[in-house]
């Protein structure tokens, strides 16, 4: 009898199989009981018949807990009304372990404990899906740049300088020497460029930031390809189809994985729009309402959007109080009392993203209305302007003083550096950083100077610009972010199957 995959069951049809399992979920009636069977590729019901095997099978079958492993044979049968078109007539079943009081029930729990279980979390339907999208993305980004003749190079962990200062690098004894967990291979990919014209790195990196935000984890996967003889333009053309790439094969590839989520695919198609391409000075007119996009201007938005916030919470208020007074009543049959139910468990969470915005939109308001020109965009000034949206936009020529010391002047206004921030559209924010390398040896040491970095860390790196210069340039992309976009989650933590950040060093 063969093993196969539950993805796979439709050529298997009117076929007896052997699937090997765990049980996401079963429920008993009169003389059968239904297995939900996952196995890393798929799920699909199991339907065990006490006419159809032994006496001692069909017990066993009914003592099966939650993450319990079988290995179950039985006809393929075609049922569209089942998860995945099919589902298994057992005709015999073998346990291979029991488990017993799994702590992940049905019942909702909190993030924290959630965090904690982590290492069983990764079962459940919504983060495989996460995960299944997040290894496409793997795979396109790869695809894309061997298609583009990039080489594949590694940069170091353990690094003896830091790209952007040391203030939130991880600090490490290398032997009797100081040393530091990657913030960037960055400044290696530019030498291995010099090398191979055009490369990528792809590997983890780290950021020692006390931040809590949904943004921020302290060990992250980058992607950082380095290009010779490319520009800022050329740059961000590069990144641009990058994107479109990527996303469009996980539309193609992950439509099940993306239903699983429930994320709304018409927003994710607009990647083959054109993104527009704004400078900083713009970008500052948009977020402080100063400048409409398409008839929409971003203070009156936030505005229009808290008040439509206050007046929903006050309706769904009402529908939760009067689906309780329902319940409470005694009036209603099992089947009215667990539909209401259901409806207010749904209700309560939309309550809960609701009032987050009302805490939230305050804030993004008060950003956008006092930002000060010259500076960064923090978290709220992104999503303020990515709101007006529906594809990434690119933020390019920055005051070059908030912008890294590596980053080329702008040769048309030396005020600006010639950075880019690629920012995903519905308030997600950065998930591409990069720009135009500064190519004169004598403007780098400057730079270095007024940054106050060791100029003896970085004599390799000006070596760079002493034998054979040219114009480069790279960006960087943060996995878990652009993860984080494209399936639409509230917390960067669920983007990576082992989050590291403040407070969570475990699992």
């Amino acid at each position: 009898m063969q093993t196969v995959y539950i993805k796979d069951l439709q050529k298997h049809e009117n076929q007896i199989v052997t699937l090997e399992g765990w049980v996401a979920n079963r429920r008993d009636s009169k003389g059968l009981v239904f297995i939900n069977l996952r196995d890393g590729y798929g799920m699909c019901q199991c339907v065990v018949d006490a006419n159809k095997v032994t006496t001692d099978e069909f017990d066993c079958a009914g003592k099966l807990g939650l993450e319990s492993s079988v290995k179950i044979n039985g006809t393929v049968v075609k049922d569209e009304k089942q998860l995945g078109g099919y589902e298994i007539q057992v005709t015999s079943l073998e346990v291979l372990s029991y488990s017993i009081d799994y702590p992940i029930a049905k019942k909702e729990h909190g993030v924290e404990f959630l965090m904690d279980q982590r290492h069983l979390w990764l079962r459940s339907q919504r983060q495989w899906a996460i995960m299944r999208i997040r290894n496409r993305l793997i795979y396109s980004i790869h695809q894309f740049f061997q298609e583009q003749d990039f080489v594949q190079m590694d940069a170091p962990i353990f690094t003896g300088n830091a790209c952007e200062g040391t203030s939130n690098l991880f600090e490490t004894d290398f032997f009797g020497e100081t040393a530091y967990l990657s913030q960037s291979g960055q400044l290696y990919g530019e030498a291995m460029a010099f090398a191979m014209n055009k490369i990528y790195t792809f590997g983890p990196t780290f950021r020692a930031e006390k931040s809590k935000t949904r943004r921020h984890l302290a060990e992250f996967w980058m992607i950082e390809p380095e290009m010779a003889f490319h520009d800022i333009f050329m740059n961000m053309d590069l990144i641009e189809a990058m994107l479109k790439r990527t996303v469009t094969d996980v539309l193609r590839d992950c439509d099940k994985e993306l239903d699983v989520i429930g994320r709304d695919k018409t927003l994710l198609q607009n990647i083959i729009k054109p993104f527009p391409r704004l400078k900083y000075d713009e970008a500052v007119r948009i977020i402080k309402g100063e400048q409409d996009v398409n008839g929409k201007n971003a203070i009156k938005s936030l505005e229009e959007d808290l008040a439509y916030t206050h007046e929903q919470i006050g309706i769904i208020q009402n529908e939760i109080k009067e689906r309780e007074e329902k319940i409470a009543g005694g009036a209603l049959k099992k089947g009215e009392i667990n539909f209401n139910q259901n409806k207010v468990d749904t209700l309560k969470q939309t309550l809960k993203d609701l009032e987050e915005d009302a805490r939230n939109i305050p804030q993004w308001l008060h950003s956008a209305k006092n930002f000060e020109y010259g500076n960064d965009f923090g978290g709220s000034d992104e999503t303020v302007i990515t709101r007006l949206f529906d594809v990434p936009i690119m933020v390019y020529n920055w005051p070059h003083a908030v912008k890294a010391f590596y980053l080329k002047r702008d040769p048309e206004d030396d005020r600006f550096a010639r950075g880019v921030d690629v920012l995903a559209p519905e308030g997600y924010g950065e998930i591409v950083g990069g720009g135009e390398r500064e190519t004169d040896l004598d403007s780098l040491i400057q730079k270095i100077k007024e940054h106050d970095l060791p100029m003896d860390a970085f004599e390799w790196y000006l070596d760079l610009r002493r034998y054979g210069s040219v114009k480069h340039a790279g960006f960087g992309l943060g996995l878990e972010r652009l993860v984080c976009w494209v399936c639409k989650l509230p917390h960067v933590r669920e983007a990576i199957p082992f989050p590291r950040m403040v407070g969570r060093v475990l699992p």
